[in-house]
Parts: C-alpha cells; structure tokens; sequence
C-alpha cells in the first residue's frame, strides 16, 4: 500500500503540494492528472526519495521495489533483447553468479532462486514484451545503438516492463508509441500484477487501462474510482454542486450583512446585530470552482479549391533505391478528413512525407492543384525549434512585414500569451512548444493539412481543443495519432498502410483496435466479421462525433452541389468555346465534381444510417 500523508513540498517558495493526501491500496492502477505544472512528475520524485519533503509523510512496505523509466537506454552494441533481459537485475546477478559458485549449499539457493522467479522463461517473456512494443525478432538481436532516440526509450520501457516492479511508475509512456504500441500497452498494463500509476493525457489509455484516477489540483490529491470519462462526470457534478454552494453562501453573507447594516446602529436591535456578526466570522467560505483555463487554437482559414486537390496514378515512393510505398492511386479532397492506420515501419510517415512534399515520388504522377499549400507538423519538428530563440522570432521570420500586434495576436491565437511569447523556446514546456509548431505548420492557411503524432506533448484540454480546430478547419487533414479518442473526433475515412500499398478501411476504429489486440490484421480477417457480442449503449462522445460526422457530410454535398452550380454557369457561356483546350478543361473539372458529389452524397447517407442505428441502440 502506497500511504500519501499530508505532505507539503515546495519549489522555489512556489508550493505543489499543501497538505495533500491518498492512498493506494497493492495492486491498483491509477492514472495521475492535473494541470501543467502542478506537480505530477514531482510527486514521482517524492515517492522514490529523490526529493525531500517540507512536511508529511510517504511510506511504502518494506523492500518494495519501485521501477520507472527515467531516461532512454544508453546507445551500446548490447543488443536490445539482452537490454531488456538486464533491466531485472536480479535474474542477471544470479544468473551470472551460478557459472562461478562451487558451494553446493549457494549452487542449490541460486537454482531454487532461478524458479521461483521464472528465469527460465525469461527470454520469451522479454521478447513478447518487445514485439509488443514494435520491435520484430530482427531488430531484438540488433545493438541498441543502432536506434533513435525516441525508439531507445522503448527499449528502456520494455526493461521496466520486464523486471516488473512492485510499483511501476510511467510518465507519459505513449509518448514514442505508435497507435499499436499504445494499444498493447493498455492491455499489458490492465493485466499487469502489481500497483501502477500512470501519468498520461491519452484519454483511452486512462479509460482502458486504469481503475482510478488520482487529480492533483489546488495543492491537493483526490483518489477517483473509475476511468477519466467517469471521472470528469464526477468531477463536474462536484463543481456544479461547489458552485451551488458557493452561491447559497454568498447570499446568505449578504442577507446577514444587509441585517448588521440596517440595524447595527440601532439599540433595540443591537444585540440580533452582534449575532449576526458573529455568524458572519464563523461561517467558513466556500469558494467557487474556478473554470477550466485553457486556449483553443485559432486556425486561419483556407479558401475553397475545385477537387481534387491532389491525385496521384502510381506513384512509388521511398528512400534511395528502396521503395516502401508502390503504385499508390489515391485521391484528396478538401473537406476530407483522413486516418492513416498501420503498424510501425510499414510506411505511414513516408506517406505523410510526399504529402506534404518532403520526399519526390520515384515514379508515377502526381497532380496538385495550382497554388495548393500545405501544412506539415511532426513529431521531431518540435525538437528543430530554434531554441535560443522565442516564439516572437520564429514569428517575425514567417512574417517579417507584419506589426507586432498581429505578430503577438498570431501567438495568443496558440495559447502562447505574452509572458511566453518573449521567453526563449528552450524554457518552453513541451506543450508550448507544440503549440508554436503547430502555429508555424498553420500559418500559411493551407488547404491540406499533415499532422503526424501531433498530441504527443499536449494535455487532454489541449487534445480537445485540437479536435475542434481541426473539425471547424475548412482544409482537408490527413492524421498519424496514436490517440484514438481523437481519430475518433476527427477522421472520417481511414486509409490502411500496409505491405507497401495503402487502401480504404472499411471497418471503423473499434474494429482496427479488435484485431491489433487479438492479434490479427485486417487482411487477415474483414471488418464485416468484427461484430461485438451484445449492443452496448452508444456513449455521449459517440454521439457527439456521430453527429459531428452528419453534419460535415451535409455541408459538403452543399458546397459541392453549390460548385455544380458554378460550373454550370461557367460551361453555359458561348464564349468560353472559343478556346477547345479551355472547355476541356472546364469540362473534366465538372466531370469530377460530378463523381466528388455521388461520392459525398453517398458518405452522408451512411452517417445518417450510423446516426440512426447509434440513436435507436
């Protein structure tokens, strides 16, 4: 049992902590929320005795082993499957120990040893915890300096992971994991034995794989039983009943002071005045939750192009010499909103890549529309920051004509506020730092838009707030994520990377989630077979995103039926024939708007069907 009492801790005279108190009974997995900066990696540190309290105590059973994962693997020729066999530090000592010992008596307590900690199907365990995480039996047996930063950490989770800790403590482990990695850690974390406690802002992970979640706010540490969807109901409930009390209280104080006004000075009534004097000191205040202070993002809007904006007839493309997509067809529209699905190393990245002109097709064609931009966020971009700079200059470099006013406007715009606006990029957290990458990937208003892992430094208000920028976007987004709760908000088609080729999916993500756990692939087997074993009442968010869908399918059956009517108008003057190659062209434009309205028609038929079926269960 983990036993939290009292505890305060400051920093710098700024106190995280006053007073605060929990406890964790053996074996429960908990995730640890709160604002930025409240405290939640500090109180990690307070539990392992790396920090030393103000006040209060921290106490644990005798001989508990604490496991985390403070830093990335060192990059050696060690290979990564020994890595991780190293991580339990026991099992080596002992194994390396029982090629030296003569004592037959040690010989006997070193075997007895072995067994009782099933040493022996170490490796297997190792492995599977590897190929969880996205390393295949080829690159377990590679050195670890063979890999990147981001995929060393992977490494030093799976270690931690192995050596099984009897309190794991994880600080925003999905940060360098795929969806797939995401998703197996939630199961292997839901199983895992002992007391975990998780600090994340992935929302599925917290619903999926916890059973409590502890909130650090004010200074202080609430215990929740349930996921974070059950506890933001609670939570809310909590305010609006606060609220309510803060209210009642408030007009109690002046009902009281209006009585110690009036009559206060009179004699007959001086002593009823008192009284009420005295309520007034007793009465503990009760304060008003404050709200929720967080900044949405202020997208600039794109204008409207005529579809596609890009096409593409088999096109191959890759590094070198090497292909890792081939004879890709695909097609992008402006108002499309589009997942990209697919395990590791199978191409998702590349693709997003040639999207956004990073990397020239080997062969095929691409077409782009004229004066088409494109946006382009990536998870390393925010590391390529300038960062003796500040976001002000990475501003002015954009946009050197423009005043300061609007320069600053563009920031607020982001959540970067004046304070941040002048601080130096490399005292900016990872959050910020995300938002001005996302803020330099937006501001030229582009008409696609490729976000590749964009969530990863950002809190769950933050992830809310990016879901609905991206749904009131006008330009069409194409979207690696490892969170599903925001594929969930944002997609509504999904392509399938997979062996080289990329393809419509046709079952949703709920179905992609099933065969990633189970093992399987789509290929493996249709989405259509992928039927749950009893209707589940559709959630609230479910909903909410069902009708979401119906909406942007309706608006774009009326812009597209609106530029029929354009080219309508455009091919009916006589003029326009004087030139063939102009009307041939004005022609295929219509042609495909024509085939762009079928197929937004047809898209908007089925989300009123999911709507209905989803509004029925």
């Amino acid at each position: 049992m983990l036993r939290i009492d009292n505890i305060s801790y400051s920093i710098q005279g700024r106190p995280l902590f006053a007073g605060a108190s929990a406890t964790i009974p053996e074996g429960h997995k908990v995730g640890l929320v709160g604002p930025n900066g409240a405290g939640k990696t500090t109180l990690f540190r307070l539990i392992r005795g790396e920090s030393q309290l103000d006040g209060g105590s921290i106490s644990l059973p005798p001989r508990v082993r604490i496991g985390g994962v403070a830093q990335e693997s060192a990059a050696t020729s060690r290979s990564v499957l020994d890595t991780v066999l190293d991580a339990d530090r026991e099992r080596s000592a002992l194994m390396a120990e029982a090629t030296t010992a003569t004592d037959p008596d040690r010989i006997a307590e070193i075997q007895t040893r072995l067994t009782d900690i099933d040493a022996w199907s170490a490796e297997a365990r190792a492995a599977t915890i590897l190929d969880g995480l996205g390393f295949s039996t080829a690159d377990q047996a590679r050195p670890t300096g063979d890999f990147s930063g981001g995929w060393r950490m992977r490494v030093a989770l799976a270690g931690v992971l192995f050596a099984q800790p009897d309190l794991l403590l994880l600080d925003e482990p999905t940060n360098y994991l795929d969806l797939e990695g995401a998703l197996w850690l939630e199961g292997y974390l839901a199983r895992y034995p002992h007391t975990v406690i998780i600090i994340s802002h992935d929302r599925g992970l917290l619903n999926r794989a916890v059973g409590h979640i502890l909130h650090l706010e004010d200074k202080k540490l609430t215990l929740y039983t349930g996921g974070y969807d059950s506890f933001t109901r609670i939570r809310a409930e909590k305010r609006a009943l606060q609220a309510a009390e803060a209210r009642k209280q408030a007009d109690r104080r002046a009902h009281l002071q209006r009585f110690v006004d009036r009559f206060g000075a009179k004699a007959s009534k001086a002593r009823q005045a008192q009284a009420r004097v005295k309520m007034l000191a007793r009465m503990e205040p009760i304060t008003a939750p404050e709200e929720a202070r967080f900044h949405r993002f202020t997208f600039p809007q794109p204008e409207e192009m005529s579809p596609p904006i890009i096409a593409m007839e088999g096109v191959s493309v890759g590094y070198g010499n090497r292909a890792v997509l081939r004879k890709l067809n695909l097609r992008i529209d402006q108002d499309d909103r589009i997942a990209l699905l697919g395990r590791n190393g199978q191409g998702k990245s590349t693709l997003s890549k040639l999207l956004a002109e990073r990397l020239d097709a080997m062969e095929g064609r691409i077409t782009r529309s004229p004066r088409l931009r494109v946006g382009y966020f990536a998870q390393h971009q925010v590391d390529e920051l300038r960062l003796d700079e500040t976001p002000l200059d990475h501003i002015r470099s954009v946009r050197p004509d423009e005043g300061q006013a609007r320069q600053r406007a563009r920031l607020a715009g982001f959540g970067l506020m004046e304070a941040q606006a002048e601080t130096r990029v490399r005292d900016l957290s990872g959050g910020q730092k995300a938002r001005l990458s996302l803020l330099l990937a937006t501001i030229d208003a582009p008409h696609l838009l490729v976000l590749d892992e964009p969530t990863n430094h950002l809190d769950i208000e933050s992830r809310e707030a990016l879901s609905e920028a991206l749904n009131d976007y006008t330009g069409a987004v194409v979207l690696v994520s490892h969170d599903m709760h925001l594929l969930g908000l944002v997609a509504d088609r999904l392509w399938l990377v997979k062996d080289g080729a990329v393809a419509p999916y046709e079952g949703d993500l709920d179905d992609y989630r099933k065969f990633l756990l189970s093992g399987d692939t789509p290929a493996d087997k249709p989405a259509e077979a992928a039927k749950p074993a009893a209707p589940r009442k559709p959630s609230r968010d479910m909903l909410l995103s069902l009708r979401a869908e119906v909406r942007k399918s309706e608006e774009r059956v009326r812009k597209l039926t609106e530029m029929m009517g354009k080219l309508d108008v455009k091919l009916a003057d006589p003029a326009l024939y004087a030139d063939p190659a102009e009307a041939e062209k004005w022609g295929r434009k219509r042609a495909e708007a024509v085939q762009a309205l079928a197929l937004a028609e047809d898209l908007w038929m089925k989300a009123l069907e999911r709507l209905e079926a989803a509004e029925k269960g």
